[in-house]
């Protein structure tokens, strides 16, 4: 691994009961691959279920997580956005990532979390559908956008359906890939486009 591999920062992966294991597989791996370590932040440390069933112990607990020390807090969707409360702290801890510069990105119900805490009102943003998140009472509801994934500044949002372009929207922000070699990535993943292969092997992306 290299210096700069080694002198970057760690991404955090929020994990907690419930979590979709299909939404955050291909940044994790892919940012994984480009030297990043990926650290799972749990509610606390101690075992957490995913919907398909996985157990996963947590690496750090969310009290002990501080945004001058990560590059990227990623929020999973979860039953529990939208059952509960339970949630609600990795949201708060969201709003101190934005607020510290630290980027946070949020997919299918985090972004319910997020738009609860007033954190989507004045941001450029998506989700599911426009209705979910206005069933939060929310007040950014002109600031909803119908694509596939957004990214404001240092905030970054999309639906349950699109993890590839999630996946897309991260990798631009960290600067693992970017311009053709990007679009390749997004096309292989997304389309398995047979010619974009040949884009990422030529540049060393695979």
């Amino acid at each position: 691994m290299s210096t700069t591999a080694l002198s970057r920062k760690p991404v955090y992966l929020a994990v907690y009961d419930t979590l979709a294991d299909w939404e955050t597989g291909h940044a994790t791996a892919h940012l994984a691959r480009a030297g990043y370590e990926i650290r799972t932040v749990g509610p606390s440390t101690r075992p957490v279920t995913s919907i398909g069933g996985l157990r996963i112990q947590p690496d750090t607990a969310l009290a002990d997580v501080r945004p001058e020390d990560g590059a990227l807090l990623i929020l999973p969707g979860a039953d529990l956005w939208d059952t509960s409360d339970d949630l609600a702290p990795f949201a708060r801890t969201a709003g101190e990532f934005l607020a510290a510069g630290t980027p946070v990105a949020a997919i299918c119900g985090a972004t319910a979390g997020l738009a609860r805490a007033g954190l989507l009102d004045d941001r450029a943003h998506t989700s599911a559908v426009s209705f979910y998140l206005a069933a939060t009472g929310y007040a950014g509801g002109d600031r909803y956008v119908d694509t596939d994934s957004v990214t404001d500044g240092d905030l970054i949002t999309a639906g349950p359906t699109e993890p590839v372009a999630f996946a897309r929207e991260i990798l631009r922000l960290l600067g693992v890939y970017d311009g053709e070699v990007l679009d390749a990535w997004y096309r292989l993943f997304h389309d398995s486009d047979a010619e974009a292969y040949a884009v990422l092997d030529k540049a060393g992306a695979l």
